[in-house]
């Protein structure tokens, strides 16, 4: 049986201009005078980790800052978004995981974000879209290295009893393209508002709409 993995939260709601906002919130919320504008958060989302892109920040910035803490104040207040339903399946991901359901496929939602952010990001999304469209959803929690390491790929595949040469990832970002690729996986690139200007080479086919006639030739 093959199966259609959905790389990121964002590969199924453009959640990134949220994020975004979320993440000046939370520095001002730590008192902090950054403010990432939508150009410049274009160019840091080429690199995979929120943690990780606020050290790079800092250093950037020469100085200190207890990154954890405000990656933390920023996933909070993303929540927070969610829970106010400001979000939408993107284009045509409830009908292609319908047609995936209809031809006996499995579909998973393999992230590296946390388990709050995937289950508030689909209660927004209910009734469109909820975790019951999915045979399986893997979050940080149940891996140990995230994207771009194979490590969610890896366990999804495992889980699943998949091949990766039966099964076609879904990513909107360079990490997760990466990331696929490491685990021998045929990539379709969907980019977000955010990443649209990325460069996803290696990607099998890159598209701004979902359909699984797009899909299927990869299965």
């Amino acid at each position: 049986m093959a199966s259609i993995l959905f790389g990121s939260i964002g590969t199924v709601a453009d959640t990134s201009e949220l994020q975004r906002a979320a993440f000046n919130q939370a520095f001002a919320h730590h008192g902090l005078d950054w403010h990432w504008s939508q150009d410049e958060y274009r160019t840091l989302l080429e690199k995979s980790g929120g943690r990780k892109r606020i050290e790079a920040y800092a250093q950037s910035q020469g100085q200190s800052v207890d990154a954890e803490a405000i990656h933390r104040s920023k996933s909070a207040l993303f929540q927070q978004t969610l829970q106010a339903g400001q979000i939408e399946p993107r284009s045509g991901v409830v009908a292609t995981i319908k047609a995936a359901k209809q031809r006996n496929l499995t579909v998973a939602l393999v992230t590296t974000t946390s388990e709050q952010n995937v289950s508030q990001m689909l209660n927004a999304l209910s009734p469109s879209l909820s975790a019951k469209a999915f045979d399986l959803v893997v979050n940080t929690a149940l891996i140990e290295q995230p994207k771009p390491a194979t490590d969610a790929y890896a366990f999804a595949l495992q889980q699943l009893s998949e091949e990766a040469g039966r099964c076609v990832a879904i990513e909107d970002n360079l990490g997760g393209l990466a990331a696929a690729q490491a685990a021998g996986l045929p990539c379709i690139a969907f980019p977000n508002q955010n990443t649209a200007h990325h460069k996803f080479a290696g990607a099998a086919l890159q598209v701004d709409h979902l359909a699984f006639d797009q899909i299927a030739p990869f299965l």
